[in-house]
């Protein structure tokens, strides 16, 4: 869709979801090519009218340069042609789409004198214009000493049903909690390192353009009242919410997403739990969109010291001098665990779609921490965020993050191995802003 057309659609959102009834819409659409029959029941099963009508309205701006024009035409045919007006007012001019076999000459624009030197004393008309752009219209050309630093082309970003929508701006909230002094009695170390990941992602996921908060030395309770204040917010107008949290871990019993993430106080929080308060069933604004959890903290307590492989299958590299680990034994508390003390997080639920809970380590192994430079995990994930996030989707990039960490070695013995349990039903794109652009 016309980039233009999309925007009068999101500038827009809100009178067509308030008046809309899409059930009058979507034979129109079908019959027009705009939607097949699999994308107008996957509408229908959004909910209300309302959200069936922002669905429609979402996926709308998915669709190809025809999908505008169909859709007003099918507003006045249902009666909708005060909307129809409303949209028209905005859109631009839409100039026919040439066919192959009967070409539009458009005269070239005018360029510079040293560029192109027409002969002296004639009028010849500009030299015709290909149909199809060539590659000089579409990339411009770097300079010889950049081309080294020119990312890697990657794949398309557009939007489609094959691709999450991230184009809200903000594209969503990030809270980020970062345990970084225990309580005494906790008889857990204080981890040091830590504010250098927190630093590092606050200001990583500013530059896609989300919202960060940023909460320090959580208890227990307090874990699940931020979370449980993110649940209850408004997502409405963004498209994605993320989750940091950056403490020590243990292994604990559970039924979908292992592993707990410890308050400085001692008790540990079981990750399913983190993940049931933003579910579909407790946070009805961010049904459908992507929920993402990133977790540096050990799933358990123990070494992994690798197996060797031959030279050529890895390029090893050194972890710090002052690498510590985010170890807790196996937490044996079934109070601490309970899954039952607040109503909107019950163990009971379906299995959520739409949730990927990325882990610095494998359950129940250690995730190493340097006191200096910061987790493994963390700094491999913000450099790859930076380098990739322009061009790559999210699972691609988490690849790219397991196998860098994968090479790093503590003490010349231990190695760590991160992973995700990917609940995503497309592909995400981040928003990836220019410096200028990114919030302090």
């Amino acid at each position: 869709m016309d980039p233009k057309h999309k925007t009068i659609l999101q500038r827009n959102r809100t009178n067509l979801v308030k008046d809309l009834d899409p059930s009058t819409l979507y034979d129109g659409l079908l019959s027009r090519g705009v939607f097949t029959q699999d994308m107008i029941d996957e509408i229908k099963s959004s909910g209300t009218r309302r959200d069936q009508a922002r669905q429609l309205v979402r996926d709308l701006e998915t669709r190809g340069s025809r999908a505008f024009p169909a859709f007003l035409e099918c507003l006045r045919e249902c009666g909708y042609e005060s909307l129809a007006l409303l949209l028209h007012s905005e859109a631009p001019v839409i100039q026919p789409v040439p066919s192959p076999l009967n070409p539009v000459i458009r005269p070239l624009p005018v360029c510079p004198v040293d560029i192109r030197k027409p002969d002296k004393g004639h009028s010849s008309p500009p030299k015709e214009v290909p149909v199809y752009p060539t590659e000089i219209d579409l990339i411009p050309s770097p300079s010889p000493e950049k081309e080294s630093l020119k990312p890697r082309q990657g794949r398309t970003r557009r939007d489609s049903i094959q691709n999450y929508k991230m184009d809200a701006s903000p594209c969503g909230l990030c809270l980020i909690i970062n345990n970084v002094e225990f309580e005494q009695h906790s008889e857990l170390k204080n981890r040091k390192g830590s504010d250098i990941d927190c630093d590092k992602l606050e200001r990583r996921f500013k530059s896609l353009n989300f919202n960060v908060v940023v909460k320090r030395n959580l208890k227990y309770k307090q874990i699940r009242h931020e979370l449980s204040a993110l649940a209850k917010k408004d997502h409405s107008a963004y498209d994605c919410c993320v989750v940091v949290i950056l403490s020590h871990g243990t292994e604990a019993t559970h039924s979908r997403f292992p592993g707990a993430v410890y308050g400085v106080d001692g008790s540990p929080v079981p990750v399913q739990i983190i993940t049931n308060y933003l579910n579909g069933q407790h946070c009805p604004s961010l049904q459908g969109k992507p929920k993402l959890f990133f977790l540096q903290a050990c799933g358990g307590g123990e070494k992994d010291t690798g197996f060797e492989v031959s030279p050529d299958e890895v390029q090893p590299s050194m972890g710090g001098a002052d690498d510590q680990m985010d170890a807790i034994p196996t937490s044996s508390s079934s109070d601490s665990l309970s899954m039952s003390d607040e109503p909107d997080a019950r163990a009971t639920l379906p299995t959520p779609s739409d949730i990927l809970v990325s882990y610095s380590t494998f359950p129940g192994y250690v995730s190493w921490r340097d006191t200096q430079a910061g987790s493994w995990y963390v700094e491999t994930l913000d450099h790859v965020l930076e380098q990739n996030a322009a061009t790559d989707d999210l699972v691609t990039m988490l690849m790219m993050v397991n196998n860098e960490v994968s090479q790093i070695s503590a003490k010349g013995l231990y190695k760590q191995m991160p992973g995700s349990f990917n609940f995503l039903r497309k592909l995400l794109y981040f928003q990836a802003l220019p410096p200028s652009h990114i919030p302090r």
